[in-house]
């Protein structure tokens, strides 16, 4: 497809808050998606104080109370994703949790009042803190301990170059003296720890996807820095490290049930399924698939589905128990349920929830996972409901989807010891869903002549899920139970007559249960026949799950004897630590690239350690935006040594400054010890420049790759971008002198290529726009297009749409500038204004919309063989092309987001005139 020539375009309810409220923080809160504006203040009550939540649309409501006590919990969230998020926006957020009320996400367009607030908060929480000790019969008290994150003085030259310096102003033995003087063994126990399951183990599966966890996920829990709080952390450890001394197992009933419901209602009750057992279980763990398939639940908006099949399961739980729900989490259609006997509910705690969308770009819902987590008396459980990539020739992309939850599914939790709580850091873990593997056999009536004589265990050969975990691809270190009963995949809908539609799909076992851990028993595995909702079957499995019991008398005994010993052990011994290296260079690091090293430190002292990677002087997070440490912190052992992982991730959010010069890969980390000596680690490297991140002034103005241009050359076209962009009008010169009468490309040479690419050979590729693409597809392409210009885009059509979007992404300007945003939004009901706003872009964000526009209207021409619409095209390229300015992010309301897709919808359907 040509590009557009030069002149032309080518087509509780709490309390009543008492008065004496103090300063005003507006914001809204997360709900499912949803945003509900709200405004946070402080108010004091019998000389406490409380957070008061005002609603701004509910008319005459009382406001919400969370008082500030020992069981109040703050977490600010400084979240930098790594890939499109279309319908949650970043910002500065907060989870609060209070005394009986569940944790709750708040965001705040004004980073800097919001820590304005964040610091009165914590002054409040720690002048309350000193003035009564906490209460330790409560866990969630217990679990909320501070990393030391002491002020680092004026570092001297040796300690730059890497020399272990003591930054603590408090002399040795004063720090003896000061632990001398704490309470010692005759304070009561805490309640027991959760032990770090695999603390330090990190997942192969995991640690193989190339996009890890972005650097600056980091909570920062607002508690006093304390002596007292490092000790404690100690004992807790040591604790966790000893509980076999006061557990013991008692045996519970699960029952975990997963079915695809097709986007339809209910329509008869689910007692088959939920009730189909003579004893009640203990919990019930429901998973829901393809909840909603409208157009609006594929870009995160609510749905009224969720109410009706909640409702559902609601009514058909057993009848001989009382159930109350424990947690519900949902994205787009997958919905996962958690429900405890009421006499159960008081040993479940530290409950949490995340979801990961594998969909385009990594974010988007119609594929991925949802999970819950939750301590039940001192066993940690996750229990993941996954939806994975369909068609019977893609599990590489299943695999691929499975790598991808695994690597970045991780639970905000107020317990500091465990910085990253991903899914394979617990006791028991059961995975649930529709895996969407399918059989080798390409012949439906091979499958089923072979179902109707009984030989499912023969067509279990031919399951990809089988062969995949056989040789360790996906779910590897899981177990799955025999399979006895028949595919449940694909009917037609309300029958049990297999798929007769054209396509006749081959019948499968999609529909899947596994778990990881031990003391578990599967007592059975079934699919449920008299259910005829959907194109699939329900599925169920009962479990006896052993459960960690904690005996007080023994634990107490325990925790009387560790005290003992850490009194002794703190009196005569100083921790200290042996590092493998202290130098790291990375060499040409690249965009979206995973580099990793590795070095090890061992517990060369006599007791044990505590150590944390901490902020420099005057910064916020301990290492640049493109680096982390995994694990960031953890417990060591005497003599006991842990590998530690430095990579380094260039985002979108990084490239931008990498690819101009302002940033480089340089860095020092500060390992800290705690009561001990802080380390110093020096980061270096090279970073090769990426048209991805890169304007679109500057790329117009490069007639070559950007590898080739030197650069000092780039860091002028940076300069000149903003000068291009604020006065377009005016003929620009190209970068080399001998061609300065030339005039600058139309639209940069990357977005024809792709465009050029998808229109020749994608008009008719199935789900355009809606599959994502293979991870060293999209790298073979990014570097395709960094190192040359290159005659044919190498990787499928999924693979360069999803290029396209994560060009599109990357941009630090979007084709429709901020500053239109605004305005974009104000004029989307009159297509006249929406045109005139577009002639008002600098040339080359001109060139680039009408590029788009012509080539998607052209796209929308073979809907009914792409399955593209516009309100799908519409929805996704907002997103990407209209975005609004990160000042005002947070602030995006649903109205907001429908009037920049109606402007958008408009272009599509009518296009540019002009």
């Amino acid at each position: 497809m040509e590009p557009p020539a030069a002149g032309r375009g080518l087509a509780g309810r709490g309390r009543r808050g008492a008065p004496g409220a103090v300063r005003g923080l507006p914001g809204a809160e997360v709900r499912a998606g949803r945003r509900e504006p709200c405004v946070l203040s402080l108010a004091q009550r019998g000389g406490r104080y409380g957070i008061l939540i005002h609603w701004q649309d509910r008319e005459g409501a009382e406001p919400d109370y969370i008082p500030i006590n020992s069981r109040f919990k703050c977490v600010q969230e400084a979240e930098e994703t790594l890939l499109i998020d279309i319908a949650t926006n970043t910002g500065c957020k907060i989870r609060i949790q209070g005394d009986k009320t569940a944790e709750r996400l708040f965001e705040f367009p004004d980073e800097e009042r919001c820590l304005g607030f964040l610091a009165e908060v914590q002054s409040i929480q720690e002048a309350q803190l000193k003035s009564s000790l906490p209460d330790h019969k409560d866990s969630t008290s217990w679990h909320q301990v501070e990393k030391n994150l002491p002020s680092l003085l004026q570092a001297s030259p040796s300690g730059a170059l890497g020399f272990e310096d003591d930054f603590n102003a408090m002399s040795l033995e004063k720090k003896r003296n000061m632990q001398n003087h704490q309470t010692g063994s005759r304070r009561e126990p805490p309640p027991p720890p959760v032990p770090p399951s695999r603390q330090f183990h990190r997942e192969r599966e995991s640690a193989s996807r190339e996009q890890p966890k972005v650097t600056n996920t980091m909570r920062k829990i607002f508690l006093p820095n304390t002596q007292t709080g490092q000790r404690e952390g100690l004992i807790k450890h040591v604790l966790a490290r000893r509980e076999k001394e006061y557990v013991h197992l008692e045996n519970f009933r699960f029952f975990v049930g997963t079915w695809n419901v097709n986007g339809q209602s209910p329509d008869s009750s689910l007692e088959p399924w939920l009730a189909c057992d003579t004893e009640p279980p203990d919990l019930y763990c429901i998973g829901f698939q393809e909840l909603d398939l409208s157009t609006e639940a594929f870009f995160y908006f609510d749905s009224s589905k969720e109410q009706e099949w909640l409702v559902a399961v609601e009514k058909s739980l057993h009848p001989q128990a009382k159930y109350k729900k424990v947690q519900m989490v949902r994205l787009v259609g997958m919905m996962l349920l958690v429900f405890a006997r009421k006499d159960q509910l008081s040993n479940i705690r530290e409950i949490m929830t995340e979801s990961v969308g594998t969909g385009i770009m990594g974010k988007m819902g119609n594929k991925g996972g949802v999970a819950v987590r939750f301590v039940f008396h001192n066993t940690t459980f996750c229990v993941v409901n996954s939806h994975l990539a369909a068609h019977v020739e893609d599990f590489e992309r299943r695999n691929q989807d499975y790598k991808d939850i695994c690597a970045r599914m991780s639970f905000v939790t107020p317990d500091d010891t465990l910085p990253q709580l991903n899914i394979m850091k617990h006791d028991v873990v059961i995975w649930l869903g529709d895996l969407n593997y399918r059989l080798c056999i390409p012949d439906a009536s091979e499958v089923k002549s072979l179902i109707s004589k009984n030989e499912l265990q023969k067509l279990l050969t031919y399951d990809q899920l089988n062969i995949q975990r056989i040789h360790k691809k996906a779910f590897a270190d899981f177990t799955e139970g025999e399979i006895k009963f028949i595919p449940t995949y694909k009917y037609d809908s309300k029958t049990d007559r297999w798929d007769s539609s054209g396509k006749c799909r081959v019948p499968a076992w999609c529909d899947r249960i596994l778990w990881r851990g031990g003391n578990i028993n599967q007592l059975c595995y079934r699919s449920h026949m008299d259910l005829k909702t959907s194109d699939h079957k329900p599925v169920s499995a009962l479990f006896h799950i052993g459960v960690k019991v904690v005996d007080d008398q023994r634990y107490r005994k325990a925790f009387e004897d560790i005290v003992r010993m850490m009194d002794r052990m703190e009196n005569d011994f100083l921790p200290s630590l042996e590092l493998s290296r202290r130098e790291f260079d990375f060499e040409n690091v690249k965009f979206r690239q995973l580099q990793k090293q590795k070095f090890q430190i061992t517990n060369n002292g006599q007791v044990t350690c505590h150590f944390s990677f901490i902020p420099k002087l005057n910064d916020r997070q301990y290492c640049k935006p493109w680096l982390r440490a995994e694990p960031c912190e953890g417990y060591l052992e005497p003599n006991e040594s842990v590998d530690i992982s430095l990579d380094v991730y260039v985002s979108k959010d990084s490239v931008t400054l990498l690819n101009s010069g302002e940033d480089k890969i340089e860095d020092i980390l500060v390992l800290h010890l705690d009561r001990g000596k802080d380390y110093f680690l020096t980061i270096s490297g090279s970073y090769l420049p990426s048209c991805f991140g890169t304007s679109l002034e500057a790329l117009c103005r490069m007639r070559q790759p950007i590898r080739e241009v030197p650069v000092t050359k780039l860091i002028d076209l940076g300069e000149d971008s903003f000068l291009e962009k604020e006065k377009s009008a005016l003929q620009m010169g190209i970068l080399n002198s001998e061609d300065a009468s030339e005039m600058p490309l139309q639209v940069p040479k990357e977005i024809w290529l792709l465009v050029d690419h998808l229109f020749k050979h994608a008009c008719h590729q199935e789900d355009l726009f809606q599959t994502p693409g293979m991870q060293d597809e999209l790298q073979q392409i990014i570097d395709c297009l960094d190192t040359s210009i290159p005659e044919t885009i190498p990787g499928s059509n999924h693979s360069v749409a999803e290029a396209l979007l994560i060009f599109l992404e990357a941009l630090p300007e979007p084709v429709i500038c901020y500053e239109m945003y605004q305005r974009c939004l104000d004029w989307s009901h009159d297509s006249r204004l929406c045109r005139q706003v577009i002639s008002q872009l600098p040339r080359c964000h001109r060139s680039v919309f009408r590029y788009l526009m012509s080539f998607l209207r052209e796209l929308l021409k073979y809907s009914e063989d792409n399955n593209v619409s516009a309100t799908m095209i519409a929805t996704l390229f907002t997103s990407l092309l209209l975005r609004p300015p990160p000042n005002l992010m947070a602030k995006q309301t649903q109205q907001d987001r429908q009037r920049a897709i109606n402007f958008l919808y408009g272009f599509l359907l009518a296009g540019d005139e002009e």
